[in-house]
């Protein structure tokens, strides 16, 4: 085997419904701008995009909240924006502003100027997949990710992030054919980018659906939900080391669409903190074609004292109710994340007595 055998695997397990000891947590934006040591390490990087594309410091960060917090899963460290950046739209990270393309998608030339890129021009990313794997030891899963075919549309018409959508979502009713084909493209290009992830050595990937919740109902399940069902149908089953790679679909604002998530052919489906997770484990965690889910604590709740974010942990787990717990079988399971990613005001302390209590409340919630 190339890589250390697994000495924790709860959160496989989980993603594949079977039974664990406890809940397994980890957070969305984990290893950023909350902990000092990232701060000093992108400083020693010099920028976003020195950080995510030196293997090194891409590796270091990775690791980072790791070695403050006992996590169950590591996410790679990395930018959804790599996959459109590749294709030549020209990726920048602005101070306070975020991120910006020099040459947006707007026309009919610029989206038929677009193809798959070459995965070369993404060596980058795998190369820093495979160093955390090494890194890792082990240790806990290495989960890879990108954007959506949706949500890197909405940033290559917009140029930038948006209030109103109002480009995109003009290309998307005056011009559906420009957005299919653009769509098209994504998807294509997203499977190719999440299959060269997975032969690097990630043990799952990620779809971050992040602004499909922007949709018109109708327009979510044309524009977005079909497109990351042709993503889904052309990743790669297995791992570099012969083991099954769960996936898992995450769509901010998706909870009224539920039910038609439940048909994708993926393993877990992330929820925001909008979503109660009883209702959505009776909708989506119950019976044939059952999803593990994950979430979905409200991000802004690490702000509150210790003794409140145990009892807003408490109140996840029980929304969620009992998992499952026979080992001969599958069953309802819960990953446990923020509904979003965490911010970067949080107090790293705070990410310490969440990770505490998910460990020893969801032990408690299966004696």
């Amino acid at each position: 085997m190339p890589f250390a055998p697994l000495k924790n695997d709860t959160f496989l397990r989980a993603c594949w419904r079977q039974a664990t000891d406890h809940t397994p947590v980890w957070l969305m934006r984990q290893a950023g701008r909350y902990l000092p040591e990232y701060v000093a390490t992108r400083a020693k990087a010099g920028s976003f995009m020195g950080l995510a594309t030196n293997v090194d410091y891409a590796t270091e960060v990775t690791l980072q909240p790791l070695e403050r917090y006992p996590l169950d899963a590591a996410i790679l460290f990395s930018d959804i924006l790599t996959v459109p950046d590749a294709m030549g739209l020209g990726l920048s990270f602005e101070a306070g502003e975020g991120p910006r393309f020099a040459r947006p998608v707007r026309d009919e030339a610029a989206v038929a100027a677009l193809a798959v890129p070459d995965l070369d021009k993404l060596r980058y990313v795998f190369d820093a997949v495979t160093s955390i794997r090494r890194a890792l030891a082990g240790r806990v899963p290495l989960i890879g990710f990108s954007g959506s075919p949706w949500t890197l549309a909405c940033y290559m018409v917009e140029g930038a992030g948006s209030s109103d959508y109002r480009r995109v979502k003009s290309m998307l009713y005056g011009r559906p054919d420009l957005m299919h084909r653009l769509l098209a493209v994504n998807a294509d290009a997203v499977a190719a980018y999440l299959n060269a992830q997975i032969e690097a050595g990630a043990q799952a990937v990620m779809v971050f659906d992040s602004w499909g919740g922007v949709l018109a109902d109708g327009a979510f399940q044309e524009f977005s939900l079909a497109y990351t069902a042709r993503v889904l149908a052309q990743l790669r089953r297995d791992g570099i080391d012969g083991q099954p790679v769960p996936r898992i679909v995450f769509t901010k604002g998706g909870g009224l669409w539920l039910t038609d998530m439940r048909a994708l052919d993926c393993e877990v489906l992330g929820l925001d903190w909008t979503v109660n997770l009883g209702r959505a484990r009776a909708l989506v965690g119950e019976g044939e074609g059952a999803k593990a889910l994950q979430g979905n604590i409200d991000p802004n709740v690490l702000f509150a004292p210790p003794a409140q974010i145990e009892a807003e942990v408490a109140k996840v787990l029980q929304s969620f109710g009992r998992p499952h717990t026979d080992p001969q079988t599958s069953g309802p399971t819960h990953v446990f994340n923020l509904g979003h990613g965490i911010s970067q005001f949080t107090p790293p302390e705070h990410v310490a007595a969440l990770v505490a209590a998910v460990h020893a409340q969801s032990r408690a919630l299966r004696a």
